[in-house]
């Protein structure tokens, strides 16, 4: 036996190695058992009867028979209303992205390859405002829309969710290191202008950015629920703001709900897994180009 296998036998049975695998894999298990058993738990859930939800083994799956009955009854509710709330999110989030990637990859652009006065005070503006809690600013944007009597409409949505600061940082942080200013630079030494370098030469070099910013920017307005409540209540709300009147519809959540329409905590919980479907597809078909834009800023282009 070597010197080099008897250090490495040693090693390997070195108390701290031990300890430090023991110690991930505890929390490991904790993440597991915090995270992936009540995800695991929703997707049981809707196979089930309200009884069966609260009597069976919790991890138990009950029968498509019961998933369809649940479907239907989801559908029945104030006749099919979870399909207008879903309709109003694709909306409000869809033209809100088509509105922020319009605005902030030409604003990121222009902030990490131009010279021009105030840029300086316009990335520090932009720093500030992306701190600042999407909440603290629900006030002042429902009196300035209000003023310009535009509550209960969708531009009451649509105008706040185009508000994006933290994607005109992450394109500005994207072009400032993954783009190279003199492939930027060639390209106006052969005569094109700055409207045709930004589009056929940094767009193009721009996809995992825009996919990100298009990413974060869709799911933040997917799950935002306090703005749209206060600003298009009734059937103008997008899916978030309906799963709370469905909450609220749930006996054991709201024991005044029961003289009236009922919903099963089955059915709530497939309106939560069609809640946040859309965003799960939209995410794995788009990964690729996700852990590109995440990881195009660590190196200089």
């Amino acid at each position: 036996m070597t010197a080099n296998s008897v250090v490495a036998d040693r090693t390997s049975f070195a108390p701290g190695r031990w300890v430090g695998r023991v110690l991930a894999l505890v929390i490991a298990g904790f993440f597991v058992i915090f995270f992936a058993l009540p995800l695991l738990w929703l997707l049981f859930a809707p196979t089930k009867t309200a009884r069966q939800l609260l009597l069976d083994n919790p991890f138990s799956v009950g029968t498509f028979q019961t998933l369809a009955d649940n479907f239907a009854q989801l559908g029945q509710f104030q006749n099919g209303i979870i399909w207008v709330w879903l309709a109003n999110s694709a909306l409000y989030s869809g033209v809100a992205l088509v509105i922020t990637l319009v605005v902030t990859i030409p604003a990121g652009y222009a902030l990490a390859m131009t010279d021009f006065k105030l840029r300086r005070p316009l990335l520090v503006t932009t720093l500030i405002v992306m701190l600042i809690p999407n909440t603290a600013l629900v006030l002042p944007i429902f009196l300035e829309l209000s003023a310009l009597r535009l509550i209960g409409s969708p531009l009451a949505v649509i105008l706040p969710f185009s508000f994006f600061p933290f994607g005109v940082y992450l394109t500005y942080i994207y072009f400032s290191t993954s783009v190279s200013k003199d492939l930027l630079d060639a390209a106006r030494i052969d005569g094109a202008g700055e409207l045709l370098v930004f589009w056929r030469v940094a767009m193009p070099l721009a996809t995992p950015v825009i996919a990100l910013v298009g990413f974060f920017n869709l799911v933040g307005n997917w799950n935002n629920y306090f703005l749209p409540f206060v600003m298009v209540p009734g059937r103008k709300s997008p899916v978030q703001v309906g799963l709370a009147e469905l909450l609220s519809n749930v006996p054991l959540f709201n024991p005044t709900s029961a003289g009236s329409v009922t919903i099963d905590m089955p059915v709530l919980a497939l309106a939560t897994i069609i809640s946040v479907a859309p965003v799960l597809i939209i995410f794995l078909f788009s990964q690729r180009f996700l852990v590109t834009g995440m990881t195009a800023g660590g190196t200089k282009g």
